[in-house]
């Protein structure tokens, strides 16, 4: 089907703008992982330049007029959903003027740089002013977005990492399962408890055995080098584009796990983006990732489902003892198993297991939407947050660096990003289980070190499909059924009470 005009006209705008975006994401991967400190006022005007850039174009003013006329010409499906993608990312930019844009910019690269500097020294206070400009911002950005979509001020923000997502369908997950956790985390430490205990294996772990090790499983996951790199950051991350992705982690001499992990988890980030739509659709919006909520599934999905499983375990063992030229009981399968389904309270988010993971999401939810309101202020923020810990982990942390300086999403300006990772983790689970019923070969692969049979069944009902459909479509189309948080409950406790 040949596109009309006005559509055609959009195609090669939007393809231009995507150009731009993909400039700024590996401009974001060098400032969290090369770039020197000095060069951060320099940065910050470029960021801020090539976003007003796509803000011009964008916000055009004849785009809104191509929108309607392209809608009133023959499109296929595709270019249908393209069309729908264009008009949602309008709407959003429409709202802002571009003094805003360019403000929010700049305050979001100020920030993050302070609290690269506050997060080690435990000191909240240091980056409290900046953050007070950045939330201003934010706040500022939601209400107006708020007004264009028709939405709360948070649902707002919400909607530019998860369309369509809505916090009042969150509450309907999270309030029963902030009632099931506290509970359930102490029956799984009981029922641990009665088991042998596990054997810790003895470091160090040399940063550049981590480091191989990390590419060996990248490779036996999928990922493409020749498209694709890894290195550090302060916190783990997945960037780039479709054709260059740009994995980091963080290593530890103590703990070979939590790199190998962060790795594991920023890889199924990095399959994703490696399977989205190729060819004409992959500059387009409609061959963009369907969300975040999707997006965290397919890492939790890696990270939690496959690679913390009995079968992987077996595979993982002999590979461990080459790596770091060891032996004995703690690198047998079985404790290297139950290594990696061991429950503690713990207080970073990035190294939970994912029973208490979704605690420290749901502590993150609630705080960001009180402040978002207005309903909080950012001085009351640290012992809120403390205070959350104590309530659902029974643990307080005992600084800033341990508690709310840990994540970068708020002082980077990502503020309604938080839900997506427990809602991915239950859809990881659903899409997993999927998996496994449609094809035996899937476990069996696992269990082998062939992640190609997961991989394909992945590519074929998410990846490949872009943003064709909603989250909730896509979903429903690959398992059979829309979000259901029983699929999730049963999986955990079948693993951990099992």
């Amino acid at each position: 089907m040949s596109p009309n005009p006005a559509y055609a006209t959009l195609e090669d705008r939007f393809r231009k703008m995507n150009s731009v975006a993909e400039a700024l994401s590996v401009l974001s991967w060098d400032m969290a992982t090369m770039m020197p400190e000095g060069a951060a006022e320099a940065r910050a005007e470029q960021v801020a330049t090539l976003r007003g850039i796509n803000h011009e174009q964008i916000t055009a003013p004849d785009l809104g007029e191509l929108l309607d006329k392209a809608a009133a010409g023959p499109l296929d499906a595709w270019q249908a959903a393209n069309l729908r993608e264009m008009r949602r990312d309008w709407i959003h930019a429409s709202a802002l003027p571009a003094d805003l844009v360019d403000a929010l910019a700049r305050a979001e690269s100020a920030c993050e740089m302070v609290w690269r500097q506050a997060r080690p020294a435990a000191d909240f206070k240091m980056v409290l002013p900046a953050l007070k400009v950045l939330l201003g911002l934010v706040r500022e950005v939601g209400h107006v977005k708020a007004e264009a979509l028709g939405v709360s001020i948070y649902d707002a923000l919400l909607d530019q990492y998860e369309p369509l997502g809505r916090s009042a369908e969150i509450d309907a997950v999270f309030d029963p399962l902030e009632k099931f956790l506290p509970g359930f985390i102490g029956e799984v430490l009981d029922a641990q408890a009665a088991r042998p205990a596990v054997t810790e294996p003895e470091g160090p772990f040399p940063t550049e055995r981590q480091k191989a090790l990390g590419i060996r499983l990248m490779e036996v996951l999928g990922f493409d080098f020749r498209h694709g790199r890894l290195d550090v950051s302060h916190h783990p991350f997945c960037g780039g584009y479709p054709g260059d992705i740009r994995v980091t982690t963080r290593y530890d001499e103590d703990d070979f796990a939590s790199a190998m992990m962060g790795v594991l988890h920023e890889t199924g980030h990095a399959l994703y983006e490696f399977g989205l739509p190729s060819g004409h659709w992959r500059p387009q919006p409609v061959g963009r990732a369907r969300g975040m909520v999707m997006h965290e599934s397919q890492s939790l999905l890696m990270e939690m489902q496959a690679c913390r499983s009995a079968e992987f375990a077996g595979f993982l063992s002999p590979l461990l003892k080459t790596t770091f030229n060891a032996d004995g009981p703690a690198w047998e399968a079985d404790n290297i198993y139950r290594r990696g389904i061991k429950v503690a309270r713990g207080f970073i988010r990035v190294e939970a297991d994912e029973v208490t993971y979704p605690a420290h999401v749901i502590i993150r939810y609630r705080l960001e939407k009180a402040l978002i309101e207005g309903r909080m202020e950012l001085d009351d923020l640290p012992a809120a947050w403390n205070d959350g810990y104590e309530r659902l982990l029974g643990i307080r942390p005992p600084d800033d660096r341990l508690g709310c300086l840990q994540d970068i999403h708020w002082y980077g300006g990502a503020w309604g990003y938080f839900p997506t990772y427990t809602l991915g983790a239950m859809t990881a689970a659903q899409l997993f289980d999927a998996a496994r019923n449609a094809d035996p070969q899937v476990m069996k692969g696992i269990a082998g070190g062939d992640f190609r049979p997961l991989l394909g069944w992945l590519r074929a009902q998410v990846h490949s499909r872009g943003s064709l459909v909603s989250t909730r479509d896509l979903l429903t189309q690959a398992t059979g059924r829309p979000l259901d948080p029983a699929v999730f409950e049963a999986h955990l406790r079948r693993r951990y009470l099992g």
